[in-house]
């Protein structure tokens, strides 16, 4: 059936990466606000091998354990939305099911065989060859949960009642290419955190999973009397993060979590940046990205920039430069915009309002469906 006649089949192709999800979640609720596009979920459940292990791309499930996914069987669906290389990998296979009837729409960077996929949404921090699939919106569409944020607020009122204000939460992240953790990068955050004490208030710090753990222990012998911290642990309860989300006064992140940054932005908090340095061999990638950034950004229609389009996709296709990061342009992005300021600079309130991408994105798939153009490839 055309789905232009009737409800198109849609499934959500969701892994275990809560964050990510969340943007494929994003944009379902929007189909069916919008549209009245109702999407059935599918969560596909990897073998152990790939929890942290990455599978080869493809159109397979040999990464997935079939008895604890949802079952896959036709009637095959009309779109796939998913995100993320292990479900990604299933939306091909899919697809291949159904003799490339389905169409699928991925968020977030490929891990390959971009060819494949009939939509592409990338944000800002993420760099790809400009191709007919590839939508480009300005901030990630991750959402928060703003219930449970509040919940959260109310569980640690009373924890936090005794604490100076302004209350200011340190969040730490971790290593992530390019960025290094060394001792300077400590420092400054046993810095800020002497600096809120100073002004009078409560630093809280929190760790992350990735946070090494000789960062950790110096933090526990380095930070002032007054600040709190908190150490993350696979077993750890009485965790902080969301009560902070819903009370701090003002947010420190350190510029390796995107998801981090994005959390305190759409919740309309102050924030701070902390750039993290790179190392030998990071400097020389972030040349790599600084390059990718301005080749795969074409900008405007004018000769040159079609010039550089084409260029961009001969670089692409010969794997010099293939879809990346670039931190840097994320974080000035949501400086540009008013979302956030930089970290040693002056705190100030927000004064932008996170932008709203996932009315184009609809408007994009709806697209899509009714018309089934075919892709340029």
């Amino acid at each position: 059936m055309p789905p232009s006649e009737t409800q198109p089949r849609i499934w959500l192709l969701l892994g275990d990466k809560k964050g990510d999800n969340g943007q494929v979640e994003t944009i379902a609720e929007a189909l069916e606000a919008t549209l009245g596009w109702h999407c059935e979920l599918k969560r596909i459940k990897v073998l152990e091998p790939f929890v942290f292990g990455k599978a080869k791309v493809g159109p397979t499930l040999y990464h997935i354990d079939q008895e604890l996914s949802a079952p896959l069987q036709a009637p095959w669906p009309e779109l796939v939305v998913t995100v993320g290389r292990s479900p990604a990998n299933v939306a091909l296979w899919v697809q291949q099911q159904s003799g490339g009837h389905s169409k699928i729409v991925l968020v977030g960077k490929p891990s390959g065989m971009m060819e494949r996929f009939d939509l592409i949404v990338i944000s800002t921090e993420i760099l790809l060859a400009p191709y007919p699939n590839v939508q480009r919106i300005s901030m990630p569409l991750m959402r928060v949960n703003e219930a449970a944020v509040h919940d959260a607020a109310q569980a640690w009122t009373e924890k936090f009642a005794d604490l100076p204000r302004p209350l200011v939460a340190i969040m730490v992240g971790g290593p992530t290419n390019p960025f290094i953790y060394n001792a300077a990068v400590t420092d400054r955050l046993i810095d800020a955190a002497r600096n809120v004490c100073t002004e009078g208030g409560t630093p809280y710090i929190t760790t992350s999973r990735r946070t090494p753990v000789v960062v950790v222990d110096k933090l526990k012998t380095g930070l002032p009397e007054r600040a709190r911290l908190f150490t993350w642990s696979a077993d750890a309860g009485d965790n902080p993060y969301m009560g902070l989300l819903g009370l701090a006064d003002r947010f420190i992140v350190t510029g390796d979590s995107i998801s981090m940054m994005v959390e305190v932005t759409r919740l309309g908090k102050p924030l701070e940046i902390l750039p993290l340095p790179c190392g030998l061999l990071g400097s020389l990638d972030q040349l790599r990205r600084s390059l990718a950034r301005w080749l795969f950004n074409p900008g405007s229609d004018s000769g040159q920039d079609r010039l550089r389009a084409k260029l961009a996709r001969l670089v692409y296709h010969s794997r010099f430069i293939r879809h990346t990061r670039h931190y840097p342009g994320f974080h000035q992005k949501l400086v540009d915009l008013g979302l956030a300021t930089w970290f040693g600079g002056v705190s100030r309130p927000m004064t932008g309002q996170y932008p709203d991408d996932v009315s184009d994105v609809v408007s994009r798939i709806q697209s899509l469906l009714l018309e089934y153009p075919e892709i340029q490839r």
